[in-house]
């Protein structure tokens, strides 16, 4: 099935919550890590953002072949540019946290690890094994500052999201949020 004006398909309510939980949970984790200095959650995160980028690349396939979903009513034009902005900066960015992440951590000489599991390994410093040698360090650093510009950008497009939700529901009296929660929108 795929997405009509009256009912979205499984598959783009399935991959709308699946992502935006994990990009959620992945950004308080990553806030929490920074803030606090938390370093034995990286690998939890690093994992996370490892498998999360499985069900991002299915959602950008899956949107390039079914398009956008249809509104459930007209809008203003400034109401469906800044919903097509908030989408794609969160389609983006979705897709940009978890890439810039493993960019930065493999390129940083860090590996990549997933539950345990070594998928690209630590490069150790043989004169101090307890620390790294990176591995590209211009790779490394744009990663990083993608990683922390894209988490600012995303933030941001997470909250315009649901505060858009938000109208629709309260405001609007409409059924966008149903329809995302897998009721019909007639």
């Amino acid at each position: 099935m795929t997405d009509s004006f009256e009912q979205l398909s499984r598959k783009t309510i399935v991959l709308h919550w699946l992502v935006g939980i994990g990009i959620i949970g992945l950004m308080a984790t990553g806030i929490y890590m920074e803030e606090n200095e938390v370093y034995a959650l990286y690998p939890l995160h690093k994992s996370i953002g490892v498998l999360i980028i499985l069900p991002v690349l299915w959602r950008i396939v899956w949107r390039k072949k079914n398009g956008w979903p249809k509104p459930v009513r007209d809008y203003s034009n400034i109401e469906q540019r800044l919903s097509k902005i908030v989408h794609w900066a969160l389609i983006i960015g979705t897709a940009l946290m978890p890439i810039s992440g493993m960019m930065m951590s493999v390129a940083g000489g860090h590996g990549l690890d997933f539950f345990g599991l070594e998928l690209v390994v630590r490069n150790a410093d043989p004169a101090n094994p307890q620390e790294v040698i990176a591995l590209n360090p211009t790779a490394a650093q744009i990663g990083h500052i993608l990683h922390g510009l894209g988490g600012k950008i995303i933030l941001a497009a997470i909250a315009l999201h649901l505060v858009g939700a938000l109208k629709h529901h309260v405001f609007d009296k409409d059924r966008t949020l149903k329809r995302m929660l897998g009721s019909t929108a007639s």
